[in-house]
């Protein structure tokens, strides 16, 4: 997942924007670089949660970029983590590995307390939970 963001960060790099207040003690560049890495992780760990990743991570970098330069932003963050999101789904068990996150069961116990149980290759539910996993995606097709 390094790769997406580092790959969002070089291509918009050359046209951030270099003036830094006083009063701000990491440079744009680093800001910049700092909101890609975050999106991207939030993405790996919290899909579920995270709606509108292009959305957000272009709000957060949008005042690093002079006004000229906004839709070529937007252009680069929107392909980048359209395919981020692709991947996390195409292959969830690579991306929690490489990033040292063991994968949860995504459901909540009766008790209210989130399911500890690994969920099953290719899903993100365990066995108990796996009558879940349709409601989600018609939730997402209908989205």
């Amino acid at each position: 997942m390094y790769h997406f963001s580092r790959a969002i960060y070089r291509e918009l790099a050359p046209y951030v924007k270099e003036d830094k207040p006083a009063s701000q003690a990491e440079t744009n560049r680093e800001r910049v670089l700092r909101e890609c890495e975050s999106a991207v992780v939030r993405l790996m760990t919290d899909r579920r949660y995270f709606a509108r990743p292009a959305r957000s991570l272009f709000t957060n970098v949008r005042p690093y970029f002079s006004m000229s330069d906004l839709p070529r932003v937007h252009f680069v963050i929107e392909r980048n983590m359209k395919l981020a999101t692709e991947f996390v789904i195409r292959v969830p068990e690579y991306v929690f590995a490489a990033a040292g996150v063991e994968r949860q069961c995504e459901a909540m116990t009766r008790k209210g307390e989130p399911c500890q149980r690994q969920p099953l290759s290719g899903s993100e539910y365990c066995p108990s939970h796996q009558h879940l996993e349709e409601s989600f995606e018609e939730l997402e097709l209908a989205a």
